[in-house]
């Protein structure tokens, strides 16, 4: 066995096998903590402000070098630029060298841990996040004071890349050419550091627990993107297995590559649009890419996190129209503010809730707070001028809230329209069905919108009552559920006899599993993540619907997850036994109960 596997958060997708290269580490165990002298006062705050003097220059330099397609990293560099320029920080650590005669690291440390102790007392979880921009800011500048700084040209060969935590700056001065994969101890789904890899199309993890004691420069790693893991220092036999499988996987996402541009259609004829759910507008490159035929879903509330201040209608509008034209003539669906539960905006902060899952959250949120809601609503409108543009509203429980929402957004379109600012007067309106109670009154919802998007993962959840993170009941998280399949099913029905298309997103959508079971149905469209489309359009292309209609009737006429299970296996593995090892390796990580 190796010396050790360690996990993490799979946010890129594939094998790596290479040296390890640490390009930063949390430095806080090789701080240098003494006193000294009066006479060595003046010297020693004079070697602070020249450590954070130079680190804003490098960033400065490094800001220079940021593509256009990177606009969200040279922002980040912008506000790390920011808080070293501010006086707080640099000047509360002169006041501890000054009175306490402490040596310039030592008074920083002191400095960002009375920092942390006043955003750990604020009860927002997005606003203390904001202290991880405080930590990495230090972290630079103490770098440069303890003489501990990394050299990211000094790359000579290709390595895989690990770190406490990799900041837009670190990302940007990389050497991408001799990097095979990355692997930090912060970060989650949506960091720069997961996007970028995405781009680069390199295995990477984020949220590595013990990274930094169980692995030194030069050790042999195996990056597992498939299956969220870290293999120390392998065996041979373990050794041989992955390069084998990184062959295997390199070979079939080449050939899936080429033909992910052709339309997700039957043997018999039959089309389905693959569509990708995306959170930022740089990530359109990676749906193109894959043969993604538009944006079924776009996650607005991510420009609205991470900040103090909310976002300007200009500045929603700004990005909004850069998506619809990038992507013109395919379509994107903007789904509404989907704020609260475990996503709170610092304006109106944390609510305290006994249960935020049920509580003030998506469309709740908004008409609760109508001013915010406009704003984006009328950011939306206007960059429906600019391409295939459609909104939806999220967490829809009756036909009251869908009438309120579309009242706000004709109050949006009247003032625009008095403004004389363009856009389309027809753009389609739909609803996200996530809640039991749409799903019974799907008929009535069906009059009120032009389309209905499935939301599986909150659908499932809510439906069988249990919470996929905690993992004492997450096995009890099922999507081929007899209760789902029929909720879904009741839901396209609804759908289609009002004449209206149905687009269903979430995990089930790209689950290999699931798909010929919702082309049964009937599915206008499935959206997923870019890199599952090349897979699940290859699926499609393979079956047909008499099939599809077959194994719909016999999964629906079972009573229990296993038996459905049995089935939908049996199917995959008589159909498309060459996807097999592939989805189950990408399955796996994500807890995929099939």
């Amino acid at each position: 066995m190796a010396d050790i596997i360690l996990t993490g958060i799979s946010v890129a997708t594939g094998i790596a096998i290479g040296k390890a290269y640490f390009v930063n580490r949390n430095h806080q165990a090789h701080l240098p903590r003494h006193t000294i002298a009066a006479s060595l006062v003046p010297g020693e705050v004079d070697r602070l402000h020249e450590a954070f003097a130079t680190v804003e220059a490098e960033l400065a330099s490094i800001r220079k070098q940021v593509p256009d397609e990177l606009k969200s990293h040279g922002l980040l560099i912008d506000t790390h630029r920011t808080m070293l320029k501010d006086p707080k920080l640099s000047g509360a650590a002169e006041e501890y060298v000054r009175t306490l005669g402490l040596n310039a690291a030592w008074a920083l440390e002191k400095a960002v841990s009375d920092q942390e102790a006043a955003f750990g007392a604020i009860k927002d979880p997005y606003i203390r996040e904001r202290m991880q921009d405080v930590r990495v800011v230090a972290d630079k500048v103490q770098v440069k004071l303890i003489g501990l700084d990394n050299d990211l040209s000094a790359i000579s060969s290709r390595a895989i890349i690990m770190a406490h935590d990799l900041t837009p700056a670190d990302t940007v001065e990389l050497q991408v050419d001799k990097i095979m994969g990355f692997a930090t101890v912060r970060g989650g789904k949506t960091s720069h550091t997961g996007i970028m890899a995405r781009s680069l199309g390199i295995p990477a993890l984020v949220g590595v627990d013990k990274l930094e004691d169980h692995i030194h420069d030069g050790d042999l790693v195996i990056i597992d993107g498939l299956a969220g893991k870290i293999v120390v220092n392998p065996t041979e036999t373990e050794l041989e297995d992955y390069n084998e499988r990184a062959a295997n996987f390199e070979i079939y996402t080449r050939k899936i590559k080429r033909h992910c541009q052709l339309p997700a259609e039957t043997f018999d004829g039959s089309r389905v649009q693959v569509l990708a759910n995306i959170e930022l507008v740089e990530e359109v490159a990676t749906v193109i890419d894959n043969g993604g035929e538009g944006i079924g879903l776009y996650r607005t509330e991510y420009a609205y996190l991470n900040r103090i201040e909310l976002p300007t209608e200009e500045e929603l509008a700004d990005k909004y129209i850069d998506l619809a034209a990038i992507m013109s003539p395919r379509k994107v669906v903007f789904r509404s503010l989907d704020l609260g539960a475990d996503k709170f905006i610092a304006s109106y902060g944390e609510l305290n809730e006994t249960n935020p899952a049920m509580g003030l959250r998506a469309i709740r949120f908004c008409l609760k707070n109508p001013q915010l809601f406009k704003t984006q609503l009328r950011a939306i409108l206007r960059a429906s001028a600019y391409g295939n543009v459609s909104l939806m509203f999220p967490m829809i429980s009756g036909v009251k809230e869908v009438r309120q929402a579309k009242a706000w957004l004709a109050q949006a379109k009247a003032e625009l329209r008095r403004e004389g600012v363009q856009y389309d007067p027809d753009m389609p309106v739909g609803i996200m069905i996530e809640l039991p109670a749409a799903v019974m009154i799907a008929e009535y919802l069906a009059q009120e919108v032009d389309f209905f998007s499935i939301g599986t993962n909150d659908l499932i959840q809510y439906s069988i009552g249990v919470d996929r993170t905690n993992h004492h009941v997450s096995y009890l998280y099922q999507p081929l559920h007899p209760a789902t399949l029929r909720s879904i099913k009741l839901v396209v029905d609804a759908a289609h006899q009002a004449g209206i298309e149905v687009s269903l997103c979430g995990e089930v959508a790209s689950d290999p599993f699931c798909v010929p079971i919702l082309l049964g149905m009937g599915i206008d469209s499935i959206s997923m993540t870019p890199q599952a489309i090349p897979g699940i359009k290859r699926i499609i292309r393979q079956t047909n619907m008499h099939d599809c209609r077959k194994l719909l009737k016999d999964v629906l006429g079972c009573r229990t997850v296993s038996r459905i299970n049995n089935l939908v296996m049996d199917n995959i593995f008589k159909h498309f036994p060459e996807e097999v090892d592939f989805f189950s390796s990408l399955l796996e990580n994500d807890e995929s109960p099939t």
